[in-house]
């Protein structure tokens, strides 16, 4: 088997003021990392409205689509923007995350990447902000709760900045390890190891700025594996932000892209003894391009080896 990527042209069309970070060439940068991997490609559908009820009430959603400007741009808050086109690149977001777990779930292909903009871990229930509209993580293990039946899903979150979103959006949902790794202090200022969820299924590891490799793997391996190998998840979601990297602007950890590669591989470990190897990760941060082209690259690799 190998390993679906999906992907839409919309992506790129979501369009941000000049010098926003999460820019529309952070999908050529995704493209270039991929370039040439024997990849499943696959169209990101738009989202049903329903999956996006899962986790968002439809007075939110009319919202949202409220908001989206004939022409132009619009700011929701001082970091999140819309302009034409971005409401079809969120639900787009939406429905590949969702159609990803449907096609690993069906045993069609090992493991899945959705490669999305605008990404979605940020977005509370009520709430857009740092740069995210909707959940599509928490939405997509909504569907593999609900739609196909699964009673154990773990999402890992090992993006620089806290997954305040996902973990507003399953705080009450016992069906759902959430784990994130995040520097702290840092934006959006959530996160904090004491934070666990109604039923204590919810696992923060804040890192100090400066963070590097060695430490990051420690971390992971004295709290996180342990926790999803007690688990026992049927599958694994991850939340794939790329900028804990060493050359990325917007924080300061000092991952690189050996880091990835190793904590994909870790995380595959986990996902071979208890769930047939599935998974399914959706793009989140990263914004250097060289760094984001690199670390999608070294990420994907794992699962592409993975699922030979």
């Amino acid at each position: 088997m190998t390993v679906a990527w999906f992907t839409h042209p919309a992506f790129a069309e979501h369009a941000t003021p000049e010098g926003h970070p999460e820019r529309p060439e952070r999908m050529a940068a995704v493209a270039a990392g991929l370039d040439g991997l024997p990849l499943d490609r696959r169209e990101a559908p738009v989202g049903d409205g329903d999956e996006v009820l899962r986790c968002h009430p439809q007075a939110y959603v009319d919202r949202i689509r409220a908001a989206e400007p004939a022409m132009g741009a619009v700011a929701l808050d001082p970091d999140t923007w819309m302009a034409p086109g971005s409401l079809e690149a969120a639900l787009r977001g939406v429905g590949g995350a969702c159609a990803a777990v449907d096609l690993v779930l069906s045993g069609e292909v090992a493991s899945a990447f959705v490669g999305c903009r605008p990404p979605g871990h940020h977005a509370e229930r009520e709430r857009p902000m740092g740069f995210c509209l909707f959940g599509n993580v928490a939405i997509a293990a909504k569907r593999a709760l609900d739609h196909h039946g699964l009673g154990r899903v773990a999402i890992v979150d090992f993006d620089v900045h806290h997954g305040n979103g996902t973990q507003d959006l399953l705080w009450d949902e016992d069906r759902v390890l959430f784990v994130s790794s995040h520097q702290m202090p840092l934006y959006p200022g959530t996160g904090a190891a004491d934070e666990n969820g109604a039923h204590g299924q919810i696992l923060n590891v804040p890192l100090r700025p400066g963070t590097g490799g060695p430490e990051m793997r420690e971390a992971y391996e004295a709290q996180v594996l342990p926790r999803l190998d007690a688990f026992r998840p049927e599958l694994i979601l991850i939340s794939a932000g790329f900028d804990a990297h060493a050359a990325d602007p917007l924080a300061g950890l000092n991952w690189r892209e050996s880091d990835f590669r190793w904590l994909t591989g870790r995380l595959c470990d986990v996902a071979a003894a208890h769930c047939g190897g599935r998974v399914v990760s959706t793009l989140e941060g990263g914004y250097d391009l060289a760094a984001l082209a690199a670390s999608v690259a070294a990420h994907v690799g794992v699962l592409l080896e993975r699922s030979a």
